[in-house]
C-alpha cells in the first residue's frame, strides 16, 4: 500500500530554511533554489526520516544507496547550467530527487538506475509521475549511457566515477556539459567537462565531495 503523503505547513517552512542554508553556502541560482523549495524531499524518504528530511545531509534509501545532501544536488545542478528543454542524461536515479529538480527546471531527463530493486520501486512509488512527465526511467548500465536517445546537451553522474566514461563523452552533444565527481578514493573532485563544437574537451575542477561508487553492469533484484 502506498503511504498517503502530505506536504504540511511545517514541511514547507523547513524547506524554506533549507533553501536559506543552501543559499548561504554559495548556491546563487534562484531557479535551482526555487525548485528545492517546491519539491517535498520527505516524499522521497522512508517515513522514519520525516522529522529530519530537511536537514542538509544524505540519507540511506536502500540497496547501499543514498539520497544526496541537498547542497550537493544544488551544487551539481548549478555547475550543469541546465537550460529549459535541454536533454539531460542522469547516471544514477537513486531516489529520483535529483531528477525531479532537473525536471522542475524544465529539462527532459533520461535517468538510468542499475539497481533493479530501486528501479522497480521508483516505477511503483515515484510521487510525481503525473507532474513530471519529462522524466524517462531506464534500467541499465550507466557506463553505457543511452546512445539511442542521444546526443544529450547535459550529462550528470551522481556516483563517484574512477575515470571519465568514454561512451558517455561520445553521447555528449557539441557545446554540451558533463558534471561528475571524479576519483576512486574516499573523496572525489567535482569536475565539469565542456565539449566544444570541434569535439575538444575543456575540463574544470571544483570542490571535493564524497559519493557512493559508480559501478559497471546491472544489479538484478
Amino acid at each position: 500500500m502506498i503511504r498517503k503523503q502530505e506536504d504540511t505547513y511545517r514541511h514547507k517552512g523547513l524547506r524554506k530554511k533549507l533553501v536559506q542554508q543552501i543559499r548561504e553556502k554559495g548556491i546563487s541560482n534562484e531557479s535551482i533554489l526555487h525548485a528545492i523549495d517546491q519539491i517535498p524531499r520527505h516524499f522521497f524518504l522512508d517515513p522514519a526520516f520525516d522529522k529530519i528530511a530537511y536537514e542538509d545531509r544524505a540519507f540511506p534509501i536502500g540497496e547501499g544507496q543514498t539520497i544526496s545532501q541537498p547542497y550537493t544536488v544544488a551544487y551539481q545542478t548549478q555547475l550543469l547550467q541546465v537550460n529549459k528543454l535541454d536533454k539531460v542524461l542522469e547516471i544514477g536515479t537513486g531516489s529520483v530527487y535529483q531528477a525531479s529538480i532537473l525536471a522542475e527546471l524544465g529539462a527532459w531527463v533520461y535517468t538510468i538506475e542499475r539497481q533493479k530493486k530501486l528501479f522497480d520501486k521508483n516505477q511503483l512509488y515515484y510521487p510525481f509521475k503525473a507532474k513530471y512527465r519529462n522524466i524517462k526511467f531506464f534500467y541499465g548500465d550507466g557506463y553505457k549511457g543511452l546512445p539511442t536517445f542521444g546526443p544529450f546537451q547535459r550529462i550528470l553522474i551522481t556516483a563517484a566515477a574512477p575515470e571519465i566514461p568514454e561512451l558517455l563523452i561520445q553521447q555528449l552533444d557539441a557545446g554540451g556539459i558533463m558534471v561528475l565527481p571524479l576519483g576512486s578514493d574516499d573523496k572525489q573532485v567535482m569536475t565539469r567537462i565542456t565539449k566544444t563544437s570541434s569535439g575538444e574537451l575543456l575540463t574544470e575542477t571544483f570542490d571535493d565531495f564524497q559519493f557512493v561508487p559508480m559501478l559497471k553492469g546491472k544489479e538484478e533484484g
